[in-house]
């Protein structure tokens, strides 16, 4: 069963916040006025501090939709943790992804897109809208990068 992209990512946001804290680590997921960042999550002595934004999927594919801001979200203290809401039966898979990744692989393929051609030979109209995938699944549990 779908649920409404809004319950998506609201359940992708408590899911990551109930991963993170079983990791031992103090987060808190912040509320819709703080641009860019979903959670904030620190260290168990408060010591180092990240903002993670959450990009939530229900398609049980393992890409996920950004806009044109991603290309410029490129700081150390800032991480992408993009789920996978594979299905109710089972639970969720997590790609943890440093925003310099991000941007870089965003703006390369946005770039690639715009050069191609559509399926009937048209140039493609730029857009604001951006993919991110992890077809290899490198990125798939990689809690480490956090560095908390």
């Amino acid at each position: 069963m779908k649920i409404s992209s809004i319950l998506a990512g609201v359940s992708g946001e408590y899911f990551v916040a109930a991963e993170l804290s079983r990791r031992g680590y103090i987060c808190s997921v912040t509320l819709k006025n703080t641009k860019g960042i979903d959670i904030l999550v620190c260290n168990e002595d408060s010591t180092k501090t990240l903002g993670i934004q959450v990009k939530t999927n229900q398609i049980n594919k393992r890409e996920w939709i950004l806009n044109e801001k991603s290309e410029k979200m490129s700081d150390a203290n800032i991480v992408y943790v993009f789920v996978n809401l594979i299905s109710q039966e089972k639970l969720p898979e997590f790609y943890i992804v440093p925003s310099n990744v991000v941007a870089k692989y965003t703006s390369t393929n946005h770039k690639k897109w715009l050069d191609t051609k559509g399926k009937k030979g048209q140039q493609h109209n730029d857009s604001t809208m951006r993919k991110f995938k992890d077809i290899e699944q490198i990125y798939l549990n990689r809690w480490d990068l956090l560095d908390l």
